[in-house]
This record gives C-alpha cells, structure tokens and sequence, in this order.
C-alpha cells in the first residue's frame, strides 16, 4: 500500500526533528529481526534515552538534506534504521550491544556524528568509547596508581628498618 502525500510529510517533518534535536545519529541495517529482538533493542534502548525509528530511505535523505551535514552521506542499502539520542556517544554504544548480540541480522551502516557524515568503521570505533563513568574511574586509577606504589615502597623500607 502506498503512503500518502500527507504521511509522507509527517514522517519527514519527524526525521527533521529527530535530525535537527539528536548529537548523534548512527544508521543500521537491519534483516530478519523477530518482533521480540526488535521489542528487546527498543526497550532497552529506550531506557538509555536512546530513540530507535525505522522509514524509507528516500524520506529519511529529504530530512538529512535539510539538514546539510558535511561530508558524503554513506550508501544505506536495504532495511534501514536509525538510533539517535541527545548524549553524542549513547546511540553508537548501545545500538553495539545489539550488534554484537544479533551480528546476522544487524550491522552498522554509518551515522552522524559532529555535524559530519561517518563511516560505519568510524560508528565502531565510537561504540567502543567507554562511558564517562567508566573513563572517570580509570583518570582517577591513573593518578592514584603512582601515591599507591609510593606508600608500598614506603611500607617495605619501614618493615625493613624495623627488622634490623
């Protein structure tokens, strides 16, 4: 069945919304995809304040046209979606999950990231970024690693004094 005019003005005003609030956009192609698996990524998804839509590719390039993001926009072929959400690194990240989970039947395409077109490789290697509590926690191991040795060494030349 066809989509009408007014649908497809709907759907594109929707994606301009999504394209003009997102920090990050990251494509996937998706096939065979059960209606559980896809229930499953959208909840948990959606707990990360990460949205998940699916349109037809020519309606989705009107928005992305408006938009005008720099660079060349990737090739998206077949079944496409898009997870999108206000935290740059949030989509890419937990859209990952899901693909590592469901590697047949999903995979990343590209996306947006900065203002700027991506390659699917790029949308990898921002997945694999930690998050900031994660990095936090190493900054802090980092600087607390040297005063840690420090009052081991300290503790040994005191032990050692004590015995002679």
């Amino acid at each position: 069945m066809a989509i009408t005019k007014q649908k497809k003005e709907e759907i594109v005003s929707k994606m301009s919304d999504i394209v003009s609030n997102a920090k990050t956009l990251v494509f996937a192609k998706f096939t065979g995809l059960t209606v559980a698996e896809q229930n499953e990524m959208r909840r948990a998804l959606r707990a990360q304040d990460v949205g998940y839509t699916v349109a037809k590719k020519s309606l989705m390039r009107r928005a992305f046209d408006k938009a005008n993001f720099a660079g060349t926009a990737p090739t998206l072929v077949g079944e496409t979606a898009v997870a999108y959400g206000a935290d740059e690194l949030a989509p890419a990240r937990e859209l990952a999950v899901f693909v590592k989970k469901f590697p047949e039947h999903l995979v990343f395409a590209g996306g947006v990231f900065g203002g700027s077109y991506v390659d699917a490789a790029m949308i990898k290697s921002i997945a694999a970024i930690p998050g900031m509590q994660t990095l936090r926690a190493q900054f802090v191991h980092i600087i607390n690693s040297p005063l840690q040795k420090l009052a081991v060494v300290i503790d040994q030349v005191a032990s050692k004094k004590e015995q002679a």
